[in-house]
């Protein structure tokens, strides 16, 4: 009988990226995604980055606990960040555990669980670096239409309020040859859209020593025919050169958009952090963005509230967050995190005073945001249709869409049979700080390989084990749940 399993995933894109090597791993093990039925195997895909990523996987593991009891042959896996941390808590804190891997192991996990089976005792596998890269190993395809690349692995930052390059190691970076066939074989395949993924993209090439790389890859790239749309997650403003700017706007394929991690507009907490850039430094790399690219959405992530913050740090932040425009902004709580320096260092903020900060950033956030939004009113822009990204989309006969620049777009497709990996053309009618929406019938609806890929697949499942050193596919997230990891 075919076991089930179900992945549970928490925190930044690494994470979503790895779940979907986790579940191509166990498909290929012989399991099958859980439906309605209670699952075979749970597999917590955790996150170190927040505050309360410890009682959140512990609380959750006593709710499945209780459901292991009922289900005897079920096991629980828990791998990811806070895993490769807490190696040795989690099976005394929870016994019933069956395995514990880390971030440089993934895939073990098959094995550790038959292990596991066989031996009647929890395993817990850990290594501390990575012996290869993580991209031979097969993947769960969810989307036909859009992938993500893995471009490098790792951080060589070390910024004081993040734990991840501690977990993840230093970075290691891919040869472009190997990117550009995993990009042409994904083209051949359906994709239309490619985001490249690192937690330092634009430091790509460190490991090779040429500073540039990142540039040359953009351009590479922007030459694979069939590839209709580029995008890249997260960039270091420290890394950030003119190269590669020029390389955004001179490549048609690279999309007007931005993800650019502020996380402070104070010179003063920007130098605690171990943020190696300031203010200015920040608003030029901005500036020369929007010179060459003057349609570019600029979207980034902020943390209020760092230990020792003042009012007038603040302050400078909400100054930043006008002068920048953002069309979107992650923002965050700072978190003490265990481990990091900044954990140690005095002045640690009352939860009252951070609260009340972070409410007035979003308002400002929010306020920004649809200010830029409604800029778009009465504009004609292309869509590249998603697979339901609106919750409210069956309600409203709508389908959902990304733009160009990313912006999240709910249209009305009238009577053309649109799908999703097709593009349409349509014209804005109204702006909300976080979507836009056109109720007009599309101007124009082009059917792609990516529709047809799409539709070929319904009710279909594909599992991939690719070589040439290619990470996984799916479908990229258009902006962060958390804060880019170490970025």
């Amino acid at each position: 009988m075919t076991k089930t399993y179900e992945v549970r995933t928490y925190g930044c894109q690494m994470n979503v990226h790895d779940s979907e090597r986790l579940s191509g791993l166990l498909e290929t093990a012989g399991y099958t995604a859980a439906t309605d039925q209670t699952p075979d195997l749970v597999v917590f895909n955790t996150c170190a980055v927040r505050e309360n990523a410890d009682n959140k996987l512990y609380g959750n593991l006593g709710h499945i606990a209780s459901v292991k009891e009922k289900n005897p042959g079920m096991q629980i896996a828990v791998g990811g960040c806070l895993a490769q941390k807490d190696r040795d808590t989690i099976t005394k804190k929870a016994p019933y555990v069956d395995v514990v891997f880390g971030t440089h192991n993934i895939g073990s996990l098959p094995v550790l669980l038959e292990r596991a089976r066989i031996a009647e005792e929890s395993q817990v596998e850990i290594l501390e670096s990575l012996e290869m890269f993580p991209s031979t190993l097969p993947t769960k395809r969810d989307s036909v239409f859009a992938a993500w690349v893995s471009i490098s692995v790792g951080c060589n930052n070390t910024c004081t309020f993040c734990i991840v390059p501690s977990l993840r190691g230093k970075e290691k970076d891919r040869r472009p040859g190997e990117i550009l066939a995993e990009i042409e074989a994904l083209v051949a395949d359906g994709v239309v859209e490619v985001t490249l993924l690192g937690q330092n993209v634009n430091s790509y090439g460190v490991e090779f020593g040429d500073k540039l790389a990142f540039g040359k890859l953009l351009r590479a790239c922007g030459q694979i025919e069939g590839l209709e749309r580029l995008r890249f997650t997260s960039p270091h403003p420290k890394d950030f050169t003119d190269d590669v700017i020029a390389a955004m706007a001179e490549t048609p394929t690279v999309m007007p958009q931005l993800h650019m991690p502020l996380q402070s507009g104070s010179d003063r907490v920007l130098k605690a952090m171990r943020r190696s850039y300031r203010q200015e430094k920040y608003l030029g790399i901005i500036d020369r963005v929007r010179e060459a690219m003057p349609h570019a959405a600029i979207t980034t992530d902020i943390i209020v509230g760092f230990p020792g913050e003042t009012e007038e740090d603040f302050l400078e932040t909400i100054d930043v967050v006008r002068r920048a425009r953002f069309t979107g902004a992650y923002t965050f709580q700072y978190s003490q995190r265990p481990g990091t320096p900044a954990a140690d260092l005095p002045d640690q903020l009352p939860k009252a005073v951070v609260q009340e900060r972070y409410e007035r950033l979003v308002h400002v956030v929010n306020e920004v945001a649809w200010d830029e939004a409604k800029k778009q009113q009465g504009q004609v822009v292309e869509l590249l249709v998603a697979d339901h990204e609106g919750k409210k989309d069956d309600a409203m006969h709508r389908l959902s869409g990304r733009a160009r620049d990313n912006r999240l777009v709910h249209f009305a497709p009238g009577d053309h049979p649109v799908r999703p990996g097709d593009m349409v053309e349509v014209r804005i009618t109204y702006a909300a700080p976080h979507h836009l929406v056109s109720d007009d019938e599309p101007i124009s609806y082009r059917r792609t390989p990516a529709g047809d890929a799409w539709e070929s697949r319904q009710g279909k499942t594909q599992v991939l084990s690719v070589g040439l050193g290619m990470p996984t596919l799916g479908a990229p997230a258009p902006l962060p749940p958390a804060p880019a990891c170490a970025i």
